[in-house]
């Protein structure tokens, strides 16, 4: 009777420890996606809007006066989204104005926006599922409190106590992990729409220098 009691137990921790571990694996890994989103968003942008118009000012010179590839010196191996669509658009500009605006546009909403969207569903993905691992465990350890009840004979309060501590901690844990990242989330969503805004405003700037430098005889 001891052994199988014995066994039961460590079935029973077995499946609390699984539990634990679930909740501390998403935990990482949306811990993980807001910081590589946050990171890469800080890559992708300039630190001030200055700083951009700075930056724009000087490559607007050299296209103002249709050198293409002065201007093209200037932008090669920046890894910022601003000068990675300018390179991408001087190295089409044969395909003229319109056709270089588009794919420049869309190559934009593909590589930048379109990774950014991907990291933050798994970010979603992980607020959605921590409070279902520890509504599970709240079932679980219910499940074993009652079971505790219906088998024994007199019922130790002890026993009772470990299968509700596993039912209250594994909610609680799921909870810990959810609020915070929906803030988190949240932050990261204000700063890509930012990113976007100062992008845009910056592309705009690009695109007047560059149709003008394309409408200069050659």
């Amino acid at each position: 009777m001891s052994a199988m009691l014995l066994a039961k137990t460590d079935v029973y921790s077995l499946i609390a420890n699984s539990i634990y571990f679930a909740l501390a694996a998403v935990a990482l890994w949306g811990i993980y996606c807001v910081v590589i989103v946050w990171t890469r968003v800080a890559a992708k942008r300039f630190k001030s809007e200055d700083d951009q118009n700075d930056y724009l000012d000087e490559v607007a010179e050299p296209l103002e006066e249709g050198d293409f590839d002065a201007a093209l010196e200037l932008v090669e191996g920046d890894p910022r989204a601003i000068p990675q669509m300018v390179e991408l658009a001087l190295e089409n500009r044969d395909l003229g104005y319109q056709k270089v605006k588009a794919l420049v546009v869309e190559r934009f909403q593909r590589d930048v926006i379109a990774d950014l969207e991907h990291r933050l569903s798994w970010i979603s993905t992980v607020i959605k599922s921590a409070p279902m691992i520890g509504l599970f465990g709240t079932v679980f350890g219910m499940m074993g409190a009652f079971k505790t009840l219906a088998t024994a004979e007199s019922v130790d309060p002890t026993m009772l106590a470990a299968d509700i501590n596993v039912a209250l901690r594994t909610t609680a844990c799921g909870l810990a992990i959810a609020v915070p990242l929906i803030i988190a989330t949240a932050s990261v969503n204000i700063r890509i729409s930012k990113m976007e805004d100062l992008v845009g405003a910056g592309l705009n700037r690009f695109f007047e220098a560059f149709r003008n430098g394309l409408s200069r005889p050659r």
